[in-house]
C-alpha cells in the first residue's frame, strides 16, 4: 500500500484542474469521476477543504456553479484569497485600488476604497488592459512605500479552450515597474494553507493537498509540512515531473484515483 496515504485525517483539494476545467464563458466541464470522489470523501468521515485561488467571482457564485456540475460543496467549505485579503486590509487600515475581475468586486463591498494606499490584484481576465495596468502602476509608483497585494501568483491555468495567463504574470510586471515585492494572499502562501488546516482542525502532518499546480499547490503545501499529490489533469504537463525544486509525494492520474488509494488505508 502507498506509504503517502497513511494516517490521513483531512484532505485539501484544489478546484480548477482537479474538480473541473473552467470555461471562458464562466462555465466549465467536470473532470471524470471527480464529483463522485468528493462524495466518497464526505461519506468516509475525512475532513475536507476546497482550497482555491479562484478570483474571478465571489465564493457564492463559484459554489453555485460547482453545485450545478454535481459537486457537494458549500461556501463554508471553501478557503479562498479574497476574504483573507479583506481581513488583512481591515486589520492594517489599507484602502485598496482594485485590479480584479468585475465579478469579484462584491467581495470587497465592506472595505473602504477611498483615497487608495495600496493595490490589490487578482485574476482580472479581460480587465488586464494596458490602461488598467497603467492605472495600478500609477497608484503604486506615487506611494512612498508601495503596497501590492496579489490574490495568488499562478503563472497560468487551464480552461476548456487551452491555457490562460494567470495573475502572477501581471503581478510580476507591477513588481518590476515599481520595484516592490508583492504580498501574496492565496496559494502558495504559508498562511493560506495554515488557515485551511485550522478551519479543518487537522495538523499538517495528518493532511494531504491534492492539486494540479506543481509549485503553488504541491510546493506550497509541502512547505507547510503536508503531503501533496499532483494530478495529471488540469494544467499538468509532463515536464512537471522533472521540476528541479518540487517533488510531489505521488503523482496520480486524477482525483478519483487518489481517493481510491486513500480510502483503502482507512
Amino acid at each position: 500500500m502507498a506509504a503517502w496515504a497513511r494516517a490521513v485525517r483531512g484532505l485539501l483539494l484544489d478546484v480548477s484542474g482537479v474538480l473541473y476545467d473552467s470555461g471562458g464563458d464562466g462555465g466549465g466541464v467536470p473532470i471524470a469521476g471527480s464529483a463522485e470522489a468528493v462524495r466518497r470523501i464526505k461519506t468516509s468521515g475525512l475532513k475536507l477543504r476546497f482550497c482555491t485561488n479562484e478570483t474571478q467571482t465571489t465564493r457564492e457564485k463559484f459554489v453555485k456553479k460547482l453545485r450545478g456540475m454535481g459537486f457537494d460543496i458549500s461556501v463554508s467549505e471553501v478557503t479562498a484569497p479574497a476574504p483573507a485579503a479583506c481581513r488583512m486590509l481591515k486589520e492594517r487600515s489599507l484602502r485598496p485600488h482594485l485590479l480584479v475581475h468585475n465579478d469579484l468586486v462584491p467581495e470587497f463591498a465592506e472595505v473602504d476604497k477611498a483615497n487608495p494606499n495600496c493595490v490589490v490584484i487578482g485574476d482580472a481576465a479581460e480587465n488586464f488592459t494596458y490602461a488598467n495596468l497603467n492605472e495600478a502602476f500609477r497608484v503604486l509608483i506615487g506611494m512612498e512605500k508601495p503596497v501590492l497585494i496579489s490574490l495568488g501568483k499562478g503563472r497560468y491555468y487551464k480552461e476548456t479552450d487551452g491555457l490562460k495567463l494567470d495573475v502572477g504574470a501581471y503581478m510580476k510586471a507591477l513588481e518590476y515597474a515599481c520595484d516592490v515585492q508583492a504580498e501574496v494572499v492565496g496559494k502558495p502562501a504559508k498562511t493560506f494553507f495554515e488557515s485551511a488546516l485550522a478551519e479543518m482542525g487537522v495538523p499538517a502532518q495528518e493532511a494531504i493537498m491534492i492539486g494540479d499546480d506543481i509549485v503553488n499547490d504541491v510546493g506550497g503545501a509541502q512547505r507547510c509540512g503536508m503531503r501533496a499529490l499532483q494530478v495529471r489533469t488540469g494544467k499538468y504537463r509532463p515536464c512537471d515531473e522533472n521540476h528541479p525544486q518540487v517533488k510531489p509525494d505521488a503523482y496520480v492520474n486524477n482525483l478519483a484515483e487518489a481517493v481510491d488509494v486513500i480510502l483503502q488505508q482507512l
